[in-house]
């Protein structure tokens, strides 16, 4: 009993008497692979493109002479 009254009251922790020690980070191998696996997944992304509608609703907000639109009140819809 007193046994696990020293251990803490998180025997699974890091450092822990008798918890076994976890690897600290990924393995250059590993990181490689994300890295690859984002790449792919981002260069798709960027293939295809950006929709019309958002190119459009981008140029008018980078227009400075672009009207503003009023603000919404409570209740007008």
């Amino acid at each position: 009993m007193k046994e696990l009254k020293s251990q803490g009251s998180q025997p699974n922790s890091p450092g822990a008497p008798g918890s076994p020690r976890r690897p600290s980070g990924l393995n250059t191998e590993i990181q490689a692979r994300i890295g690859h696996q984002l790449r792919a997944m981002y260069d798709d992304v960027v293939r295809q493109g950006v929709p019309d509608r958002f190119a459009e609703l981008i140029r008018k907000l980078d227009d400075p002479n672009a009207p503003k639109p009023a603000a919404k009140t409570e209740g007008s819809e």
